[in-house]
């Protein structure tokens, strides 16, 4: 599968690539999201495995851990903005607001229609 604008080595998990962990859909959600916002989106956490997800404070059913979701670093009001509107619009339904990073999934196995602050 190609993506416009990720490549394989932006998913990685404790070093190690994760590309092929991660939802497809996700990966195509996430191309549109990114041409709809017309700025690079930075991933900082994508899969991550139980051990990593613990270090990082992920919950015990966390998104990340079926490769549902990702971590987008963002550290400014006018690109947070476009990111979530640009998510919204590509169809993510689960929104998680940090200081630094938007989280977006996809995950069916957890509550829809959400928006949340770290």
């Amino acid at each position: 599968m190609a993506n416009k604008y990720f490549s394989r080595t932006e998913f990685s998990c404790s070093g190690v690539n994760c590309y092929d962990n991660m939802n497809k859909r996700l990966l195509e959600m996430l191309d549109v999201a990114r041409e709809l916002a017309g700025v690079p989106f930075v991933i900082n956490s994508s899969w991550r495995d139980v051990e990593t997800n613990l270090k990082a404070g992920g919950k015990s059913n966390s998104a990340h851990l079926r490769g549902n979701a990702v971590d987008i670093h963002c550290n400014n009001s006018n690109a947070r903005m476009l990111i979530i509107d640009s998510l919204i619009v590509a169809g993510f339904t689960r929104i998680g607001i940090g200081k630094t990073f938007i989280h977006a999934d996809i995950d069916e196995l957890l509550p829809q229609e959400v928006i949340w602050l770290y």
